[in-house]
């Protein structure tokens, strides 16, 4: 099994409208992985699990949603690690832009 990519998202907007932000605009993150389209997710408390596929290969993605914070996981079958740290840096660069 292979690392999961984590990242810390701060925002200032507090738990309930980061939350709002996110159901509107969390499918964006499937164009991280090439070809990626999410196939299923689930809210559970402040807490979305989505599944995002591509390539032939399954993303599971946890975002947890705090007063100050979006905490990202992603778990990257074995075929898709290379583009681990691409993904990382482009979730550090563009993942804050999902809460403005």
């Amino acid at each position: 099994m292979s690392r999961p990519i984590e990242i810390d998202l701060p925002h200032k907007l507090g738990r309930d409208a980061a939350r709002a932000r996110i159901d509107g605009g969390f499918g964006k993150m499937a164009s991280y992985i090439p070809g990626g389209a999410v196939t299923e997710h689930r809210w559970t408390g402040d807490r979305l699990d989505f599944t995002v596929e591509g390539m032939g290969q399954r993303v599971a993605v946890t975002l947890d949603v705090a007063d100050t914070n979006v905490h990202a996981t992603f778990v990257l079958p074995a075929f898709l690690q290379m583009f681990a740290e691409p993904l990382r840096a482009k979730l550090q660069k563009d993942g804050p832009k999902l809460l403005e």
